[in-house]
């Protein structure tokens, strides 16, 4: 079972995000990168995170989750309520869920954050 990667949408896009993740030893990329501009529509961010094999990361409910319908094959979606999360919060929740699920659990899943929180 191999740990699963994640990705930063453009929602979710902190760098103080990334680098606390990053520092407790997961893979995080984060919008914009070198596959990924700043400018990627919702749709093109899915694809290439499926295509890099990375969980996504999103407060944009809504618009992935019909994205989700539209492309199943994706490989993995984590959503979350915007208003309901601070920093230390998320960094807490999103290490819990990169160390307690393996990678192959996640394709074409989505699921919401609150399943982390503590």
């Amino acid at each position: 079972m191999s740990q699963p990667r994640l990705h930063l949408d453009a929602d979710t896009s902190m760098r103080a995000l990334q680098k606390a993740l990053r520092q407790r030893g997961h893979d995080v990329t984060r919008t914009p990168n070198e596959w990924m501009p700043l400018d990627a529509s919702d749709e093109v961010q899915l694809l290439r995170a499926a295509v890099n094999g990375r969980i996504l990361f999103t407060f944009n409910i809504r618009d992935f989750q019909l994205l989700a319908r539209r492309f199943p094959q994706h490989a993995g979606i984590v959503l979350a309520a915007q208003r309901s999360w601070q920093l230390t919060s998320l960094i807490a929740a999103l290490d819990n869920l990169l160390t307690q699920t393996s990678a192959e659990e996640w394709s074409g899943q989505i699921r919401w954050l609150n399943e982390w929180h503590q």
